[in-house]
């Protein structure tokens, strides 16, 4: 509004006035009514939840850069270099621009190459006996040969080539036809089949003294974890029986029995083992221990198996979460509670067991009910259900057992199994001594040569 007051007359001035408060309280009216709605869609917002789109892209305080989670140790450091075997220098006599002689001498950079040594074909040695006449007794002398720890028996293989085809065979899992490959592609070494199949029987007769000595200290340890396997002997299936211990112990064990029956695990532990068996529902482990733990990885998934059946029957599925509830909550209570006493440890222990027991009575005599086999097994086993809450360290799982015999499986899938007793009995014995010292971080083939070069009691 342009208007020049000073031409206005009094009465003009009231009138311009008038109107100009007329439009003041126009706009204090509007801006009252905007406010208002402001107010409503602030409110309708508030009660939205914003899109994903809509957020700003900010870092919280605590996701900064400044509290990112550091790289574990042995991640943060440099590839080092090895210690060099050979050293070759490269230098220049004449200055490559002007043509004149060099002086002087000293290390501008180096560069490290990795590469192995041509294949060496393997090492024939004639061992000779020499006679040698005795004039005073009238007849020939000649020494002893002694090749004890150099040798296998009478074989004419030596201990460091049957160490090589012992890591061969069951660290790298090759096949025998491939072994003799390898052997005659890199070493011109030609060998039957038959003959590294014997070297194999060989290797596993000398080492029959730490496969004993394994097997007690398995029997001896505090926690053992059992699982079983199907194998094939000569075309008749049988099973491989796996015993591993956790830990640094690291214990790796097989045997081959022809039976799943009870008498099998019973035999192979022992009376003399008092330590505590994890394993699954089978009932063939049912009197190996007092003290058992049984997979809570194997009764999850029948309980997702029941659920998933029957997941239109409410009851059925809020039962099968309750019993999953039990679980996590005797997980949940040993991450909370930092280094429980034993007592604590008992109370827990006894609430727990307590509130399966309930639940398992409420479908354990109702016949052809879904929860009825479930209900029916947690009973028989409620004391084995939560050791891992009495006994620090024990775990709730068999995953243990289930990765440890992992590689017979593998190995049964590629060979069908083995074509005799002779060939069970070195499968079963190289693999537990194989697969132990893997577990326990040490070199396969070196631990190998080591006791091939002991000398065996009772052999010549």
């Amino acid at each position: 509004m342009d208007i020049n007051v000073e031409n206005l007359d009094r009465k003009e001035l009231v009138e311009l006035v008038k109107r100009l408060l007329e439009r003041i309280r126009a706009l204090e009216a509007y801006v009252v009514e905007q406010d208002a709605e402001i107010q409503q869609l602030r409110e309708q917002l508030g009660q939205k939840k914003v899109p994903q789109w809509a957020k700003p892209k900010r870092r919280k305080a605590k996701e900064s850069k400044g509290t990112r989670r550091k790289r574990d140790v042995k991640h943060n450091h440099g590839r080092c270099r090895h210690k060099p075997t050979r050293t070759e220098q490269h230098a220049l006599e004449r200055c490559p621009d002007c043509g004149y002689r060099l002086q002087g001498k000293s290390i501008d950079y180096t560069r490290e190459v990795i590469e192995l040594p041509p294949p060496q074909p393997v090492e024939v040695i004639e061992h000779q006996v020499i006679k040698r006449y005795c004039p005073h007794c009238e007849g020939y002398k000649s020494p002893k040969l002694d090749l004890e720890g150099r040798v296998l028996g009478q074989g004419r293989m030596g201990v460091r080539l049957a160490s090589t085809i012992a890591y061969l065979r069951n660290t790298l899992r090759m096949p025998i036809r491939t072994i003799q490959v390898y052997l005659d592609t890199l070493h011109q070494l030609k060998i039957s089949t038959g003959e590294i199949v014997e070297l194999l029987h060989d290797v596993r007769v000398a080492t029959e003294g730490a496969l004993n000595t394994l097997k007690g200290e398995m029997k001896a340890s505090r926690v053992v974890h059992g699982d079983e396997t199907g194998w094939r002997e000569d075309g008749q299936n049988g099973y491989i029986w796996s015993f591993s211990t956790p830990g640094e112990e690291g214990i790796r064990y097989y045997e081959y029995d022809a039976s799943r029956g009870q008498a099998v695990p019973k035999r192979i532990l022992g009376e003399e083992f008092k330590g505590h068996l994890v394993s699954d529902f089978l009932g063939s482990y049912n009197d190996c221990s007092e003290k058992h733990q049984r997979c809570w990885v194997h009764l999850l998934r029948a309980l997702h198996e029941l659920k998933e059946a029957y997941s239109d029957e409410a009851e059925v599925v809020a039962w099968a979460q309750s019993l999953r509830a039990f679980y996590d909550e005797g997980r949940g209570w040993l991450e909370r509670a930092r280094g429980p006493t034993r007592e604590q440890r008992e109370g827990k222990y006894v609430e727990l067991v307590g509130k399966v027991h309930q639940l398992g009575t409420q479908y354990a005599a109702m016949k052809k009910h879904p929860c009825q086999a479930l209900a029916r097994r947690i009973l028989r086993h409620e004391d084995e259900l939560f050791q891992f809450v009495l006994v620090e360290g024990l775990s709730a799982d068999n995953n243990l057992a289930e990765r440890s015999i992992r590689p017979m499986v593998v190995i049964r899938k590629i060979s069908g199994g083995t074509r005799s007793e002779e060939g069970t009995k070195t499968r079963m014995a190289l693999a537990s001594l194989f697969q132990t010292w893997q577990a326990r971080g040490l070199n396969p083939y070196i631990e190998c040569l080591q006791l091939l070069t002991l000398p065996v009691p009772g052999h010549p």
